[in-house]
């Protein structure tokens, strides 16, 4: 498991990067734009971009083979790339450069993703990936808490200081991951890049298929909640807004610390028992939250809810993987980018349409009907899993 918190690096520099992102970026974007929707359909620029050019990526770097490997080469053009664009972000000279330098980042970062992600269970044997994704995710919620911590100091010093800071970690993780992770000799599937078309029947199998609508349904529900919560705490509880947004640190929090134990408990229950754990879980948590007025009561359901998440998030990528061969991993790597940004993209505008219908009130529930949705599709994954896988 060492090489995985060396392979870590290369999901804490993406997460550092993001983070980074969407916490400034909109601060430049608002020099130039007055609408708040404008800056928001910008702001989601890269789940577009996902959408489109990462399961193409992840299919292929399937099919490549080189002496650098089948991954590596993606991480070597993309992650360079990605330190000089979003380091150009704070020096833009108007509007449209800093369009182009938010799209030209957001390509670059689109490259080398998915691959990055692959190669996880490209070096790791099945019965250890759920415990390596906890420890991939746990660096990438460490970065994160780095990102907005020392982020905010920062900004506050100069603005392009914490962009300048995210280049930097970039090419530092990118030389570890080099010097640490030798793919041709670390993988378990050197030297059988996939060259033959896609086998789509293949991969879209009936597990499969319900799999990722599981995963499009509580994605729905977590994006939605997380976009709008702010908003809901400061609406319909009354907190001030500080108050608000101090309060999803106890779900991130909780995620964070439970990201490894998450993927602990999987290899010794399984993976879809683990997940139906999490959205059962969750789902009451959501439920509970309509009836919560107080604020050490929120933050303690938070807390549980961020627990309940890490069991459901930390354990869908390494179950979408293990429903597939071992020379689909990147394919199916880019099939959970794609449903997981698809729901990025409709849960808050659609919790939105739903807050505007019906009130503040309802949040919670639309939260929660989109788990039970999530819990119907994942029962519906007929899968035999041993355990120890």
């Amino acid at each position: 498991m060492k090489k995985t918190w060396w392979l870590g690096f290369g999901f804490f520099s993406i997460s550092l990067t993001w983070s980074l992102y969407n916490a400034f970026v909109p601060y430049f974007l608002e020099t130039f734009i007055s609408s708040v929707a404008v800056i928001g359909f910008l702001m989601t620029l890269d789940n577009y971009v996902a959408l489109f050019l990462q399961p193409y990526i992840g299919r292929l770097s399937d099919r490549t083979d080189t002496r650098f490997g089948k991954r590596m080469p993606y991480l070597i053009a993309g992650m360079p790339l990605s330190a000089l664009f979003v380091s150009l972000l704070p020096f833009h000279r108007n509007l449209a450069t800093l369009v182009a330098f938010m799209l030209l980042l957001n390509l670059s970062m689109a490259v080398f993703r998915s691959p990055t992600i692959a190669l996880m269970p490209d070096i790791t044997p099945e019965p250890k990936r759920t415990r390596a994704n906890g420890i991939i995710n746990f660096m990438g919620g460490v970065a994160a808490i780095i990102a907005f911590a020392l982020g905010s100091r920062l900004f506050k010093t100069n603005e392009a200081a914490p962009f300048l800071f995210s280049g930097l970690v970039l090419l530092l993780s990118l030389g570890i991951l080099l010097w640490k992770i030798r793919e041709k000799r670390d993988s378990l599937t050197a030297g059988q890049a996939e060259k033959e078309k896609p086998a789509w029947k293949m991969e879209f199998n009936r597990p499969t298929v319900f799999l990722l609508l599981a995963i499009f349904f509580w994605f729905v529900s977590y994006q939605g909640m997380e976009a709008l919560f702010t908003l809901y705490g400061k609406n319909h509880l009354g907190l001030s807004k500080d108050q608000s947004s101090f309060s999803l640190t106890f779900f991130s929090l909780s995620f964070v610390l439970f990201a490894i134990p998450s993927g602990f408990f999987a290899s010794k229950i399984g993976k879809k028992k683990m997940i139906v754990t999490g959205i059962s879980g969750l789902a009451a948590v959501f439920l509970l939250l309509n009836f919560v007025h107080s604020l050490t009561v929120l933050w303690i359901l938070l807390f549980f809810g961020g627990c309940f998440w890490a069991c459901i998030n930390i354990n869908s990528y390494p179950f979408v993987v293990s429903t597939g061969s071992e020379q689909s991993i990147g394919t199916r790597t880019g099939l959970y980018y794609l449903v997981s940004s698809l729901a990025a993209i409709t849960g808050p505008p659609l919790f939105g349409l739903i807050v505007d219908w019906l009130s503040y009130q309802a949040l919670f529930f639309a939260a929660a009907l989109s788990l039970l949705l999530a819990l119907v599709c994942i029962f519906n994954v007929k899968y035999t899993e041993n355990p120890a896988r």
